[in-house]
C-alpha cells in the first residue's frame, strides 16, 4: 500500500473532529499551507494548485520513516505528527491523489 493510501485510510476519520475541535482544524489548516509551500504547490491565482502526487508521497514516506525511527505512537489528542498526517490526508482527499 502506498504511503498516501495508508495515511488517507488512517487519518481521514479525523476530519470528523473538525466539527467540534476548532483548534485542531486551525492547526491542520496551517500544516496544509506549510506542505503546499514546502512542495511548491503554489501559483499566482487565489486557488493553490494541487501538490504533485509523487512529491507528496515521497514527503509522506520520509515523515512516516522518521516517526518510526523515533518510536512515535499516535496519542489520544493532537500532536504535531497527527496534525501533519491529517493535513496530508486532507490534501490527498481534496486533490484525489490516492
Amino acid at each position: 500500500m502506498s504511503p498516501l493510501a495508508r495515511i488517507d485510510a488512517s487519518y481521514t476519520p479525523r476530519f470528523a473532529e473538525f466539527a467540534f475541535e476548532p483548534g485542531f482544524t486551525a492547526a491542520v489548516d496551517q500544516h496544509v499551507a506549510h506542505l503546499r509551500e514546502r512542495l511548491a504547490a503554489t501559483c499566482a491565482d487565489l486557488v493553490p494548485q494541487p501538490p504533485d502526487r509523487e512529491s507528496l508521497a515521497d514527503y509522506a514516506l520520509g515523515f512516516l520513516d522518521a516517526l518510526t525511527e523515533t518510536g512515535w505512537r499516535e496519542p489520544v489528542g493532537h500532536d504535531y505528527a497527527v496534525c501533519r498526517l491529517t493535513a496530508i490526508s486532507w490534501l490527498v482527499k481534496r486533490h484525489d491523489l490516492a
